[in-house]
């Protein structure tokens, strides 16, 4: 998990400045179509943010994405930056797709990210344009480990560099396992029923001192003089694109800086950096506890649930 301490602005990014010698480089015919919607489990081709991924050197690839000038749950800010978490959704798409695609994981496997860390350059980041902006990452892979007998990889690392303009200005890290369905039901260890759609009654903030556009993209509520994971809308677009028996890692990000955004009363709302670490499944029900604390411009953040904390990490700003 990151460090509590109170940093900075984040320092410009390094990388890669280019395919080298013998690699396969994208073309701008890259960003012409995006991948199957099922390769990055998602149901809406509109949530799809790869283009194109192709292998460009030893356990490295290139690939594409295009991010949305106008998103509707991750509006850009009014300087046209877009959101932070497209950084982390185009690494969650990356660590589903490789595997798949090149690394023989079958796609009956549960496909589980247990930690995973970004930071951007706000110097270098792009401002988005007519239409959408176009985003190459050069992605490594490493700790690759499988299971006795295994022909595909259990386990994996992805580090990825966003360049766009010709430099790199984010960088993300993280850590992915896959499971066989039988295994899978061997870890979850409760009964994990869809949750209801039914709203519940608990008083929620209102939209403005979270950060979120709408009341339908509200994560937390108030149960007594708690804040909890209570989403508003448990078919949002995005953040519950399909159906899961437990709380994408996605949605505990967003509701730990909604949460940040509550406790600064606004005056930390856009995290250029930060990590979190799953240890457990956080589930629907009862509704898991959000604790966060800031300390300057670092904010800390942690969900418990039954008396254990499912995920923790850290948020920073600028």
């Amino acid at each position: 998990m990151g460090s509590g301490r109170s940093s900075h602005a984040p320092r410009a990014v390094d990388g890669p400045q280019g395919c080298g010698a013998g690699e396969t480089c994208l073309t701008p015919s890259s960003w012409s179509r995006t991948v199957p919607r099922e390769l990055v489990h998602r149901v809406s081709v509109a949530e799809v943010l790869l283009t194109d991924v192709r292998p460009c050197g030893r356990r490295a690839f290139c690939a594409a994405a295009l991010w949305p000038r106008s998103h509707p749950t991750f509006p850009r800010g009014r300087d046209s930056r877009h959101s932070p978490w497209l950084v982390v959704e185009t690494v969650r798409q990356l660590g589903i797709y490789l595997p798949r695609c090149h690394f023989g994981v079958p796609a009956a496997d549960r496909f589980l990210i247990d930690d995973v860390s970004y930071r951007i350059d706000p110097a270098r980041e792009p401002r988005a344009p007519h239409g959408g902006s176009e985003i190459t990452c050069r992605v490594t892979v490493t700790g690759l480990t499988g299971a006795p007998g295994s022909d595909h990889p259990r386990r994996m690392r992805l580090r990825a560099d966003f360049r766009s303009g010709g430099q790199v200005f984010a960088r993300a890290d993280g850590g992915a396992r896959f499971l066989t369905a039988e295994r899978y039901a061997t870890v979850r260890t409760v009964s994990a029923a869809p949750p209801s759609r039914v709203g519940t009654a608990r008083p929620r903030p209102q939209p403005a001192l979270l950060g979120v556009p709408a009341e339908a993209d509200a994560l937390v509520a108030l149960d007594g003089g708690t804040l909890v994971v209570d989403p508003a809308d448990l078919r949002h677009p995005f953040l519950f694109d399909h159906e899961t028996d437990h709380v994408p890692g996605m949605a505990l990000l967003e509701a730990a800086r909604q949460a940040v955004a509550l406790r600064s009363a606004g005056r930390l709302v856009r995290p250029l950096g930060g990590r979190m670490t799953a240890s457990h499944f956080t589930e629907h029900a009862p509704p898991a506890v959000v604790e966060s604390a800031a300390y300057g411009r670092t904010a800390v953040f942690r969900f418990r649930q039954g008396g254990v904390v499912t995920a923790g990490g850290v948020l920073r700003y600028q």
